[in-house]
């Protein structure tokens, strides 16, 4: 499946000065070169919130190491539910601390997803772990509890905006224009970071597997040795490509095989 598109309006600004020189001559008058035409700005229209169930193929340093699926659910009302689950291959699950299963269930209030619980799940060869927390808007703190560092089991105050590692993906969907800024306050497993992305300005073409999207390419850019770069497509609910790179190098690349509406 192709997704096309056109490139974005280049604004280019000039300022014309004129120099009078004594004695010299008038040139002669030349023809006005007529103005180039208008190329239309790309259109770019977000995803509307919908149930739908993504399957991605996880790659770990470029070979294939398990099967990802995110998931979303309209639960009834206002509120909602983002899953994700990774397995990963025989070999691969030690290095990747897989299994993972993570979720969150959220309110859609308005233009925003307010999240409500989270919980996580991550399934090792010799240990497992176990987190749940609650985003408690009325008292206006997030704590985690579970198997945590101490540190991290401290009630966390709450700003307006501030959204889990799940919901961050759902909000660029939502949010991202080509040549567009996003920030977004990550409260996730009792810590808090800043996270601002970048989208390019124009689209490039993706290969994922036998399809091809024109997609536009996000990317984070207070991230430091940990780069999260996302692939969007219009038309499609979830990204088609995850990537997220260590030390310049690629680590879990995530690439979508199949949507489909729930």
């Amino acid at each position: 499946m192709k997704i096309t598109s056109s490139k974005p309006v280049l604004l280019l600004a000039s300022l014309l000065c004129t120099v009078a020189i004594a004695q010299a001559q008038e040139p002669p008058a030349t023809a006005a070169t007529p103005p180039l035409p208008a190329v239309p700005a790309i259109s770019w229209e977000a995803p509307a919130l919908e149930p739908f169930t993504a399957t991605y193929q996880a790659l770990y340093k470029g070979k294939d190491a398990g099967d990802a699926t995110m998931r979303v659910t309209h639960t009834g009302g206002a509120q909602w539910r983002v899953d994700m689950q990774v397995v990963g291959r025989r070999g691969f699950a030690s290095v990747l601390g897989l299994n993972l299963e993570q979720s969150t269930v959220f309110e859609k209030r308005g233009d925003t997803y307010v999240p409500i619980s989270q919980a996580t799940v991550r399934k090792g060869l010799f240990l497992g772990k176990k987190v749940s927390g609650t985003y408690n808007w009325q008292a206006g703190t997030a704590q985690w509890l579970g198997d945590l560092k101490k540190e991290r089991t401290q009630p966390i105050a709450l700003q307006p905006g501030d959204q889990s590692a799940l919901l961050i993906n759902l909000a660029i969907m939502r949010d991202a224009r080509p040549g567009g800024q996003m920030h977004y306050r990550y409260v996730d497993v009792g810590r808090v970071r800043q996270h601002d992305y970048q989208a390019a300005a124009d689209t490039e073409n993706v290969q994922v597997g036998d399809l091809s999207y024109n997609a536009l390419r996000v990317h984070r850019t207070n991230g430091g040795n940990d780069e999260t770069i996302l692939w969007i497509a219009n038309g499609v609910p979830t990204p088609v490509r995850i990537l997220q790179r260590e030390d310049g190098e690629d680590r879990i690349d995530l690439r979508l095989i199949e949507y489909q509406g729930v």
